[in-house]
Formats: C-alpha cells, structure tokens, sequence
C-alpha cells in the first residue's frame, strides 16, 4: 500500500518541470523526486530541453528514460496545441501570452521567447490535463518558472517553484520574479537568505507563501569517511563556470607554491570555462598539482571527498551548493566563501570561511587545513555529517514538500 494511503492521505498526481533534467548538478532534483514518490504520490518529469546524451551516473541514465522533453515533441505539435488552447480556450491564452511580456527583455530575442513559452506551456498544460495532474512544480525561478506559471494560467493548475540562485537575484526585475511569486501556490527558497532575496522583491502579502525547503543528500547510503586516512589534500567539484571563482583557486595554489606549500587539488566538473582554466594552470606550471578530472558519477564524486582532507570551494555567487552537503556527509570539512546561504551551513564548526575573492584568505585558510591534526578534522566532519542529518536529509525534506504541495489542495 502507498505510504500517503497508509497515512490516510490521499495520493497526488505532480509534476515536475525543468530546463534540462537530469543532469549532473541537478542530482538534488532526482533525490527530491525519488522522495516524493517514497511519500506514496505519482511524480511525472518533464524537462524543457533534452538532457545531455553523457551522463556519468546510471541514476541519472536511467531519470532520463523516465522524463518527458517539451522540445522533442514536433514543431506542428506544439504550434496545434496553440491552437486549440486558442480556440478552447481564448481567454485565457490571450492572458498567457500578455503574461510573457514582463518576463523577457523587449527585444527581438525577447520577443522570440515569448513565443516559445507559450507554446511549450501549450502543450504542457493539454499533456498535464490528460494526465489528471493537480499540481506543477518547478525548479530555478528563471525559464522553467515562466512556462509553469503559463501552465497555470491556460489550465487552472497550481503551479510552485523553487528558487536556487544566483541567477534569479542577478535580474529579479527582467524575469518578473514578483510576478511569478503572485501567481505560484507558494515559492520554495533553498536557504533563509533565499527567502529574504525572494521576499525583497516580491509584494508584502506574498511573503507568508515563500518557504524554505533545504536541497538535501540521502545521509542514510552515505558513509562517512577516515579522518586518518586521506591521499588527497583538496577536492573542488564545481561547474567549470566563473560564478564559481576557480580561478582564485589556481592563484591561490600558486601562491602556496611560492610560500613553499605544495598542494595538490583534484577538480571534478565541466563548464564553459574548461580551456580557460586549464591554459592558466599550464601557465603556472601547475599541471601537476591541479588535476581537472571532468564530470564523474556521483559515487566517484563521494570517493574523492573521502579521500581529501578538505572541499575547497571558492565561489562568488551561489545557492547553497549541494557539494557542501555531500562533503559533509562523508565527514570532510570545507573551505568555502562567506557569500548567500553558505554561512548557514557552514562555520568553524565544520570548516573554514573565508570572504570571496581574497586568495591570502583562502591561502590561510587551505593552510590550517592541510594542518588540522586527524582529531581535529574528525570532530569538524562529525559536526558537519551531524547537521546535514538535520537539515539536509532528501527524505524529511521530500516530505515537507509534499506537505506544502498538498496545502494547496485545500
């Protein structure tokens, strides 16, 4: 028997959206899912554009088989579904397509977004009715947001979404953040300095419909690693992408060569900056002390936090990145940016802050971890596994999800 039967609950029919799923650094959405569904309620995915044919981890392989994509459908099956929507339902398309204005720029490619979104919610919303779906959640507040929030508007469907950051802050006012806030059930942020950034722009009597539910690791599967044991001084896993300020890590490293300080850091990750990064690398004479490994599965990228003596995670501008919670849950502590909801992870307890941008900062802090005694970082990674347990677990969090989704039933 389904747990929400068992519970007396009656199961839901929802929906997922995003802009591409699965990927590597959206493991947190699968866990989500995975944990809805454990809850005892139906979750069908639907991602906008085609996942990556690469993917490194069987889970996410097999997420993909399990995901609906928008953009794979037909051109002339997307145009109809506009058109029946426009015929049925005229009003409401009419409104929709009104809608799309404020949350693209007012130009030609602004224009030709529009466009898209409404199409691609055209057909979400005919395929969402036929699948008795009551309820679309999305995840980023950007475009995934703006076709369910048109969804909404052509079909009556509650729609939610979460917002990550730090994309959503960058342009609050061009993707209409405040507008999409208004027309969601409720908004979900992933740290208490995500909902006053959502609450900063949205209107005052929307504030008591943003919560806060923590992305989150299955702690349970996880096992924490050997403080004595450890071949590897830093593990970064990061998007290879300049919000996440790799760069001050290579100065940094080279900074600690020159100080007689020899460390070795292994990169787990791919982004747009790849060759940039590995030129400058080159260029230092740094080719054998950072290694950039690409993407890896996530039980490769479990193995390496176990064997480093410290994530090193130099980022400008962030959510709260889910690597921190799986370098804590194998007990590694963390060298990280006092930046967004980092800080409310993440303290001496666990780990060493440092402000972003300062490579003497981040030397300092690389330094006593290369230091701290077997002791020492058994005690800050048994601090840190022990509030991921608390805060971060995919499960409890999965169902707080679901407690606020079927709110919005009543």
């Amino acid at each position: 028997m389904p747990k929400a039967e068992a519970d007396g609950n009656e199961s839901m029919r929802i929906a997922y959206l995003v802009n591409r799923y699965p990927t590597v650094s959206h493991t947190f959405i699968r866990r989500e899912i995975l944990g809805i569904e454990a809850e005892g309620h139906d979750v069908t995915r639907f991602s906008i554009r085609a996942a990556p044919g690469d993917l490194p981890d069987a889970a996410d392989r097999a997420e993909r088989e399990r995901t609906r994509v928008v953009l794979d459908q037909p051109l002339p099956t997307l145009l109809l579904a506009a058109v029946a929507s426009l015929i049925r339902r005229p009003g409401r398309t009419w409104r929709a397509w009104r809608t799309t204005r404020p949350m693209t720029p007012r130009t030609p490619r602004g224009f030709v977004a529009r466009f898209a979104y409404l199409i691609e919610a055209c057909w979400l919303a005919a395929a969402m009715r036929s699948a008795d779906i009551t309820h679309l959640h999305a995840h980023f507040g950007t475009n995934p947001a703006a076709v369910a929030r048109l969804v909404h508007l052509l079909s009556g469907i509650a729609y939610s979404f979460t917002v990550h950051g730090p994309d959503e802050f960058d342009e609050p006012r061009q993707i209409d953040l405040a507008g999409k806030v208004a027309d969601a059930a409720f908004v979900v942020a992933i740290s208490d300095y995500g909902r006053s950034q959502i609450c900063r722009w949205a209107a005052l009597e929307d504030w008591p419909r943003v919560v806060v539910v923590r992305c989150g690791v299955d702690i349970a599967s996880i096992a924490a690693g050997d403080a004595a044991v450890k071949t590897l001084d830093f593990c970064s896993v990061a998007r290879l992408a300049p919000q996440k300020g790799l760069p001050v890590l290579v100065e940094t490293i080279a900074l600690l060569r020159d100080r007689g300080v020899v460390a070795t850091v292994a990169v787990i990750g791919d982004g747009p900056m790849r060759d940039e990064l590995a030129a400058e690398i080159a260029r230092r004479g740094l080719s054998d002390q950072i290694r950039l490994l690409g993407s890896r599965d996530g039980g490769t990228v479990l193995a390496t936090l176990r064997d480093a003596k410290a994530l090193v995670l130099p980022s400008f501008a962030e959510g709260l990145p889910v690597v921190i919670m799986e370098s804590l849950a194998v007990a590694t502590p963390v060298v990280t940016t006092a930046i967004a909801g980092i800080p409310e992870l993440v303290d001496a307890g666990c780990g060493w802050v440092v402000a972003p941008g300062s490579v003497e900062a981040l030397a300092t802090a690389m330094i006593a971890a290369l230091d701290a005694s077997p002791e020492q970082r058994q005690a800050m990674g048994a601090e840190g596994r022990a509030r991921v347990a608390r805060d971060h677990d995919a499960r409890r969090n999965a169902a707080l999800m679901v407690h606020h989704i079927a709110g919005t039933a009543t």
